[in-house]
């Protein structure tokens, strides 16, 4: 199975069903659009309701996904098992009304066994007691055996939520094996223990339910597929649970790491582990997503999840902020396919660094209260823990109820859950009132939330300073009437010229001032509210709710935004100019440093292509092309023939940029007004982002300049380090450089051979026989995997009748490789067999040919009992 990696599975899933005539599309958001019955995102078929309902048009009568979803439910289970978690992607392939179950369930199975080639004899599938359909194309169809097949009840095998549409399942179930089963007769599927895995789930939504039971048969019935990622995942790498999945597995080392301990070797941290590092996963999304902690909503949802995991981080030791560390492991392991999170790495690490501080500056006197307060309850012998001090621990120590409901429940003690409901809603009423009497400003559940305030005149188009009124000025998550020097505020004015981030144009920065105040802008975002709000520093002084200040935008940052945002509109028409009109914008990122640009195209731009956009783009600066900016009716725009980006959403009223003659699009950001002001484009690099996805990144300005610098500096470090005398040489000397390394190589491997040769004849010395072989089993620390499978070639040479296993340990690495001589093959000897069965002992798994075979291992430790177990399990597969 080479298809084994989470990463690599998830793009094999992708880019089958781009295969097979589906538009891919980016994972949504977790926080929901436009749909208020949910927190967070929690299923893969979640943000497509709208296109099931018919309230939106679909990009594509075929969508495949992999969607990232949050649950927490069951959050009090997390870690205590091996098997829950809160975060997970959910892969998914849907159809509006276009194909349907004889599609849906053959390219299930082809995706199953043809391209992740799992052995169909370890597949069983269910279906709808009802649904013959579903059945019969399984098993006359696939050819599926009627004894790998299950009929299922409504409980079990049809989705239905209320009224609107549903319809029958069927699902794919993977056999673990006798050995993960519990043993008892008639364990099937649908039994509770782990022999048999359910992996993905054929959704069929050939009805419309009235939701009183009575069904009406859909015209057009639509599909809707759900596979967990991470289950997958634990199948093709033949792992017990999400914990040990690569990915997920390498977050826990990073955690295990700080805190100095090993999973596996002790029940209680290995909870906390897990904790940890399912906790970790789901905020790093959710904080990328715009999430950040409060005390109300999907901002408490993450705030819940992040104190808990800094608490079992306490509870393995580690007692200073560790989770923003844990961050980058977290993007590493998921920026493939995830690049947003690499390019919010400072933000999402600043967001949850700040809580784990704020929840530490506390966290000790409020555990010290809460342990006393525990023996006190205890000793009471009521059982119970009183509301009133769980509302203390909450409202003065930080302590979300959730966190103290565990704690307690660890002594067999339940909290007064009513008396803290009521206390809860007494200070939700004292907050309302004390917003009506400052104000009226409303502060809802984030920091992005409606303010209650006005909507912000933007003036940034004609100006970049502006005399503004503070409408509300936002501390801590909470509605203040004032901040101060040293506070780091959010605020909303009546006017501003600060760009709000948006269309992948970042936010201006600059300063806002008043008579004795100095504040630092350091982001800007706009709500659905149309209410801009500046992330501010207070350098100096003191502002007030009502203060008239003055907003001044950085300039230079500005117009380097300004030059970059512009080449990106004229590099898509260089690049629909030189590849075709198929190009389309598929996404962008402006900043002052570099434009980064993605579009629709099927290979890589040759070196010529690129040449030739970049030359086109730099022809059409050096013409000096007046920009104009123009509200248009949308009908008018595109009668103009102004390109629009695709999934966006315009009004009836939209902006057009054009730069004459050449590039016309909608568009809501700055631009130069000339395209001299430009001064040169030059393209960083050109790449792959996605199936038919390509992305260019380039720099205009002073980026340019700034990038011919560094190439100088190193061109002139280079021909230092090479002895060039002028950098002209660097070429010529480089070659040279490079003829001898390879002479040097040459000379390696001629003595590597013949050192190989000695190390032979003294292992074959040491040869012992197993039933006529010459068995060689020993270990080689610190030889590489080269030098490995150098000395087991020599050996087959050598001896026929040898069979050789080989290990090594590199780094904390270790390795297994068995050869086997062609008289050894022919007494029934298979290496590829054989290698499977030493390279369980020590953790591993590997395979290979016949004569040659290795494997890595996850337990480097064993694996002197794996070279001890050679000559039993030789023995046994001679059938001796």
């Amino acid at each position: 199975m080479q298809w084994q990696g989470l990463n690599d599975l998830r793009e094999a899933y992708l880019s089958f069903f781009e295969s097979k005539a589906h538009t891919r599309l980016k994972s949504f958001s977790l926080v929901p659009n436009n749909d208020k019955s949910l927190l967070l995102i929690n299923s893969g078929m979640a943000p497509m309701k709208k296109y099931f309902l018919g309230q939106e048009t679909p990009p594509s009568k075929r969508v495949t996904t992999c969607q990232k979803c949050i649950r927490t439910p069951d959050i009090e289970r997390v870690g205590k098992t091996a098997r829950h978690g809160t975060y997970f992607e959910m892969l998914g392939n849907f159809s509006f009304g276009d194909y349907f179950k004889v599609e849906a369930i053959n390219w299930a199975w082809e995706f199953f066994t043809k391209k992740l080639e799992i052995p169909a004899e370890k597949l069983y599938i269910s279906v709808f007691e009802e649904d013959d359909e579903a059945y019969d194309i399984w098993t006359k169809q696939i050819g599926v055996a009627p004894e790998h097949m299950v009929h299922l009840g409504r409980e079990d095998n049809f989705w239905e939520h209320g009224s609107g549409p549903c319809g029958p399942c069927s699902e794919i179930y993977f056999d673990r094996g006798p050995e993960k089963g519990c043993g008892k007769p008639g364990c099937a599927v649908g039994c509770d223990c782990d022999r048999y895995v359910e992996v993905w789930n054929l959704v069929f939504s050939q009805f419309d339910s009235d939701g009183k039971g009575h069904y009406t048969r859909i015209d057009h019935p639509n599909i809707d597929t759900g596979m967990g990622l991470e289950r997958l995942a634990c199948v093709m790498q033949g792992v017990d649970n999400l914990f040990e999945v690569d990915t997920v597995q390498n977050i826990m080392k990073h955690v295990s790491q700080i805190a100095g301990i090993h999973y596996g070797n002790d029940k209680k941290t290995d909870i906390s582990l897990r904790v940890i590092t399912d906790h970790i996963r789901s905020t790093v999304f959710m904080v990328g997503d715009g999430v950040i902690p409060s005390n109300e909503g999907r901002g408490y949802v993450l705030r819940r999840l992040l104190r808990r995991a800094a608490r079992h981080g306490r509870l393995i030791g580690i007692h200073e902020p560790f989770l923003y560390k844990v961050c980058d492991t977290v993007i590493n392991e998921n920026k493939s396919a995830y690049p947003e999170l690499a390019e919010k790495a400072e933000y999402i690490k600043k967001h949850i660094r700040v809580e784990e501080e704020r929840f530490a500056r506390t966290i000790d006197q409020g555990m010290e209260l809460l342990a006393s307060l525990i023996d006190e309850a205890v000793k009471s012998g009521s059982g119970v823990f009183s509301g009133d001090e769980a509302f203390k621990l909450y409202d003065t120590f930080g302590f979300p109820i959730d966190l103290t409901r565990e704690i307690v429940e660890e002594k067999k003690l339940k909290v007064d859950d009513a008396r803290f409901e009521q206390l809860m809603t007494e200070q939700k009423t004292r907050a309302r009132e004390d917003r009506k009497k400052s104000g009226g400003i409303a502060w809802a559940s984030e920091a992005l939330g409606d303010l209650g305030v006005a909507k912000t005149v933007f003036t940034g188009y004609g100006e970049l300073a502006t005399d503004a009124k503070i409408l509300a000025i936002v501390k801590d998550n909470e509605a203040t009437g004032s901040a101060a020097e040293g506070d780091t505020v959010i605020l909303a004015l009546d006017k501003t010229p600060f760009y709000a981030e948006s269309g992948g144009q970042v936010a201006d920065t600059g300063i806002i001032r008043k008579d004795g105040a100095v504040l630092e802008v350091t982001d800007c975002k706009k709500n659905a509210a149309g209410q801009y709000l500046h992330s501010a520093n207070v350098l100096s002084g003191t502002i007030e709710t009502g203060d008239t200040v003055t907003a001044e935008v950085d300039k230079q940052r500005r117009a380097s935004i300004m030059r970059n945002h512009t080449s990106a509109h004229l590099l898509q028409a260089a690049l629909r100019a030189v590849l075709g009109d198929h190009v389309h914008q598929a996404g962008s990122l402006v900043t002052p440093e570099h434009v980064r640009f993605d579009f629709s195209h099927f290979s890589a731009m040759t070196a010529e292509e690129i040449k030739k956009t970049e030359d086109l783009v730099n022809e059409k600066i050096l013409e000096a092309l007046p920009v104009t900016t123009e509200e248009l009716p949308i009908e008018e725009a595109k009668k103009r023939g102004a390109m629009a980006l695709f999934g966006e959403k315009y009004g009836d009223t939209v902006r057009v940029v054009e730069a004459k003659g050449f590039s016309t699009e909608f568009c809501g950001g700055t631009h130069a007004d000339n395209t001299a002001k430009l001064g040169l484009f030059k393209i960083i690099s050109e790449s792959s982002v996605a199936a038919g996805v390509r992305r260019i990144e380039g720099t205009t300005g002073l980026g340019v300049l700034k990038l011919f610098g560094e190439m100088n500096a190193t061109i002139a470090a280079c021909a230092q380090n090479l002895k060039a005398a002028v950098p002209a040489e660097v070429v010529s000397r480089a070659a040279t450089v490079m003829a001898e390394l390879r002479e040097k190589e040459k000379e390696i491997e001629a003595l590597g051979a013949r050192l190989a040769g000695s190390q032979v004849d003294d292992l074959c010395k040491n040869s012992c026989d197993v039933c006529g072989i010459h068995l060689i089993a020993a270990p080689l620390t610190d030889a590489k995997v080269d030098t490995l499978r150098l000395l087991c070639d020599k050996i087959k040479e050598k001896d026929a009748d040898a069979v050789a296993v080989l290990s090594n340990l590199v780094d904390g690495k270790g390795s297994l490789m068995i050869a086997c001589g062609s008289n050894a093959v022919a007494k029934g000897l298979n290496a590829g067999k054989l290698i499977k069965e030493l390279a369980a002992i020590a953790g591993g798994s590997g395979g290979g040919r016949p004569d040659s075979a290795m494997a890595g291992v996850k337990e480097p430790q064993k694996l002197s009992e794996a070279l001890e177990a050679a000559p039993g399990i030789i023995h046994k597969a001679l059938g001796q």
